[in-house]
């Protein structure tokens, strides 16, 4: 049985300001994913959204948030987002740019500050499951959560997994 998991930095955010979620433990699998977590927990996992670093042409990191059953189309958010190309961070560089470990990033309580992209129809799901700045914890909040925190700018750029 997984154990009780709440003080992260993510989780210190939400605190903070005072917005209330639920918690979500679960088995860590390496590689899993959001489907994994989504499987383990038994939610949609259009519902599970993942949290990816990512950096544009001049390596400045940005984070993007996408359902755990859809990929990010670069081609797509770099035309929105006004940037020549975007690509995911390589592991250790995404580790050093937000604080947390690839598999427990969490968009909330990053080691620096990034701008956060969100996939517009995620904003219309009634509640999500988010990662809570650890391997094997996601956080279930109100996804205008994302935009009243973070600045979070919707977009389209998501392509069927």
């Amino acid at each position: 049985m997984v154990k009780h998991v709440s003080l992260t930095p993510a989780t210190q955010m939400l605190k903070t300001n005072k917005v209330s979620f639920t918690e979500h433990p679960y088995e860590y699998l390496e590689h899993g994913g959001a489907l994994h977590s989504a499987s383990e927990l038994g939610w949609d996992p259009f519902h599970v959204v993942k949290t990816l670093i990512m950096q544009d042409q001049d390596a400045k990191p940005l984070v993007v948030l996408m359902h755990g059953n859809r990929k990010v189309s670069t081609k797509n958010l770099a035309r929105q987002i006004g940037a020549k190309s975007v690509e995911p961070c390589a592991p250790d560089v995404a580790n050093r740019h937000s604080g947390f470990l690839v598999g427990g990033t969490s968009p909330f309580g990053t080691r620096r500050d990034m701008p956060v992209f969100i996939e517009s129809s995620i904003l219309e799901l009634p509640k999500i499951l988010i990662n809570g700045g650890r391997r094997g914890y996601l956080v279930g909040i109100h996804p205008k959560v994302c935009v009243d925190l973070l600045s979070a700018t919707p977009v389209q750029c998501a392509l069927a997994e």
